[in-house]
């Protein structure tokens, strides 16, 4: 079963044509001819055979509309022996329907997954052999520079997906963020939420504390922070109170849980962290 990880990943290569030729030769030092343009083609590349070809991505390039490239993206999350044998007829069968060179990249963000991706297919006819180009999650390009965000903003989702855990998961996702908010509802709400939920605890305060008063005080943070995080948020007052020892009876453990304003909701929190009392959190006269 296709999970909603694969799709995500696969949706940024979608969304970004060019992205598998950046990362071919960018990253995996693959050389590629000169192009004008990078456009997404049918997945499908069953010809006569029975047999069912559909590729993840198929991202045709080509230099004033002639075909110069066709490149196979395949996210590969765990192993699947079938692709020993379905990667190189992905190839060839792109290779004949484009009458072009094909490549193929496969993104696998496990080090073991990515290792067994690596390994050399032997086609069976002496010298042909794959060797399949890896993208390893520790090769994805670490993205701080917010104007690289805003001119790639696929490629900065994916480094936040890569590294949102990490000591720099908060600075990535602080250049990530602003440029999302130039991107169309749709795109902008699924980045927003890729990002967001690839962070820690720690990056997650450390981002929150870095962009408050800034770009989170806007419209976007709003609609998204507001609408997707309130009960998170909630959990989050009643955890402070907890960990503060400060007792909250059923009846205000509701009030909270309903509470939909993200801004109440955050002034609430900043409160229960050194609040003595439920009603100094609450704003409530004791």
């Amino acid at each position: 079963m296709v999970s909603m990880r694969h799709e995500c990943l696969v949706d940024l290569f979608k969304n970004r044509p060019s992205l598998a030729a950046e990362m071919l030769a960018e990253v995996l030092r693959v050389a590629l001819p000169s192009y004008s343009e990078a456009r997404v083609v049918s997945v499908d590349l069953t010809e006569t055979q029975p047999a069912e070809y559909r590729a993840d991505i198929v991202v045709l390039l080509l230099d004033h509309a002639k075909p110069v490239r066709v490149i196979i993206v395949e996210v590969q999350l765990q192993k699947d022996e079938d692709k020993r044998y379905t990667w190189p007829a992905y190839l060839t069968v792109s290779r004949d329907q484009h009458r072009c060179p094909a490549d193929l990249l496969v993104v696998a963000p496990d080090p073991v997954v990515a290792s067994w991706c690596a390994a050399p297919i032997e086609l069976g006819v002496p010298g042909f052999v794959l060797r399949p180009p890896v993208l390893r999650r520790d090769a994805i390009p670490v993205v701080t520079d917010p104007a690289e965000a805003a001119r790639r903003p696929e490629l900065a989702v994916l480094s936040a997906m890569a590294y949102g855990a990490t000591e720099d998961g908060a600075t990535i996702a602080g250049a990530v963020l602003p440029a999302i908010q130039a991107l169309d509802d749709e795109r902008a709400r699924l980045y927003y939420d890729l990002v967001y939920n690839s962070l820690n605890e720690a990056a997650r305060r450390a981002l929150e504390a870095m962009m408050k008063g800034y770009e989170y005080q806007s419209d976007f943070a709003k609609k998204y922070y507001g609408q997707g995080r309130v009960d998170e948020a909630a959990r989050a007052v009643l955890t402070a109170l907890r960990v503060r020892g400060i007792v909250v009876p059923d009846a205000t453990r509701e009030r909270i849980l309903a509470e939909k304003s993200p801004e109440c909701l955050e002034r609430w929190h900043e409160r229960a962290i050194v609040a003595a009392s439920l009603a100094e959190v609450l704003g409530e006269p004791s």
